[in-house]
């Protein structure tokens, strides 16, 4: 288990929104591992996670794009049908209630990446 910085991006649900964005980041080099967005009526959020989050911070406050930092957790599982489940159950089991997930992996992978952030007040255990 990694801990990683997730950055959360209020945007406004229009075209474009998620592109400036990637151009900001993109225009600062910064890679962009995982992404999420979801839209909401007249807004939406963005949650990432970038290579460099630090680099990233300075390239959206540039831009002067507002965003939430917040402390996370990423933990390989096997690319495998219940690989999922079994770990969640885990994280369950230990007590640790999620503010936010999602879970990527190439097609051809054999590792599949999530990433989750957790109430303020939950402790984060190894639940592997």
């Amino acid at each position: 288990m990694a801990k990683i910085k997730q950055l959360t991006i209020a945007v406004e649900n229009r075209p474009g929104a998620v592109a400036e964005i990637a151009k900001a980041l993109g225009n600062a080099r910064v890679n962009v591992l995982s992404l999420m967005g979801t839209a909401q009526g007249t807004g939406g959020t963005i949650q990432l996670v970038a290579e460099d989050a630090k680099r990233a911070k300075k390239a959206l406050d540039e831009a002067k794009i507002s965003y939430q930092e917040a402390a996370a957790e990423e933990y390989e599982l096997p690319n495998k049908a219940g690989a999922l489940a079994q770990y969640l159950e885990k994280l369950a089991t230990k007590g640790v209630n999620l503010s936010s997930i999602h879970a990527t992996v190439s097609k051809s992978g054999r590792k599949a990446v999530v990433v989750y952030t957790v109430e303020a007040e939950a402790k984060v255990v190894q639940a592997a």
